[in-house]
């Protein structure tokens, strides 16, 4: 059963980086910044590299601090990583950007609280969680609306060899998202493998050790190389056409976000991040330049995402517990 964890749960970060690399590459592509290989593969060494730089507080929040130790089993864990890659294979599917975090997040609550109870989830924890994926869009988007309004005001005489400038700059933005990404979203896989060799007897202690480091930013790393071309149209064109000064603002803002969130242990989604910090730059320009409808689809898909996911981990223990016990 421990190998079944280890095995899902690098599914699920694959899927997490093949339905996430959107978010990372979607503004430098459409903007024509870099070809679109060339910004997958640098994003995929970027999200390699990143949880070796910048520590491990994410996945100690996840693994430690939702669900009490003595809830947690095989099968929870299971039922909750299973739980979550259904959500992204759907989500990726019908094109619209959801949260693997939420997804996560939903599933293990689904199937502990089946489990054990509602007593068994941890409030400090998973108010840390909520206000985490709460309030990280709201500044993803104000972020990109400020970044977005002082790049016009700084710009406003500049001629139209700005936009070069602007391209050659999405690089670096483009590296530092990708280096925030990875530091965040690879750690939610960290902390549940290492929440599975506590819960199966091969750690006595919660800590990361090297090798789950290294198989979970290799996993996602992999799965951002092959990238997900349904969801890269999405944010990259259906919800307004990005030239380079939106790209390059939504990135900066973006990264100051995820990575802040990332040092401070919260599991912050990227995709609700970058999804607002588009819509906060577009908005900055003209409010009715984006397209308001396709943001509602993404909210609904937000809305749902741990409710439906909650439901899932829940059947998915029972259908576990019926098979193994």
């Amino acid at each position: 059963m421990f190998y079944i964890l280890i095995a899902a749960t690098l599914i699920f970060d694959f899927l997490n980086g093949f339905h996430d690399s959107s978010n990372i590459v979607a503004t430098v592509i459409s903007s024509r910044a870099m070809p679109p290989r060339r910004a997958l593969y640098m994003t995929a060494a970027a999200e390699f590299i990143a949880p070796f730089l910048f520590g491990v507080a994410v996945a100690t929040t996840v693994g430690k601090g939702l669900i009490a130790p003595h809830a947690i089993t095989l099968n929870v864990v299971i039922a909750a990583v299973l739980a979550a890659v259904v959500w992204n294979l759907f989500t990726w599917l019908i094109g619209i950007p959801s949260s693997s975090s939420h997804a996560l997040v939903g599933g293990l609550l689904g199937a502990a609280i089946l489990a054990a109870g509602l007593g068994v989830v941890q409030i400090e924890g998973l108010l840390k969680i909520i206000i985490s994926l709460l309030i990280s869009p709201v500044l993803g988007l104000l972020a990109g609306f400020g970044f977005m309004q002082l790049m016009r005001l700084v710009f406003q005489n500049a001629t139209r060899r700005i936009s070069g400038a602007f391209k050659n700059a999405q690089v670096i933005t483009a590296l530092g998202l990708a280096l925030s990404h990875g530091s965040n979203d690879a750690q939610k896989t960290m902390g549940i493998i290492t929440l599975g060799l506590v819960t199966a007897g091969y750690q006595e202690t919660f800590h990361v050790p090297l090798w789950v480091i290294a198989i979970s930013a290799g996993a996602i790393a992999l799965g951002t190389a092959l990238g997900g071309w349904r969801l890269i149209r999405t944010l990259g064109g259906r919800i307004y056409k990005i030239r380079p000064e939106h790209a390059f603002s939504s990135q900066t803002a973006s990264a100051l976000v995820i990575l802040g969130a990332a040092l401070l242990g919260g599991p912050v989604s990227t995709t609700h991040v970058v999804s607002s910090a588009i819509m906060g730059a577009g908005a900055a320009e003209r409010v009715s330049k984006v397209r308001w409808l396709v943001a509602k689809e993404m909210l609904v898909a937000w809305v749902l995402t741990i409710p439906t996911t909650l439901l899932i981990g829940g059947l998915l223990y029972l259908g576990l517990q019926a098979l193994f016990g």
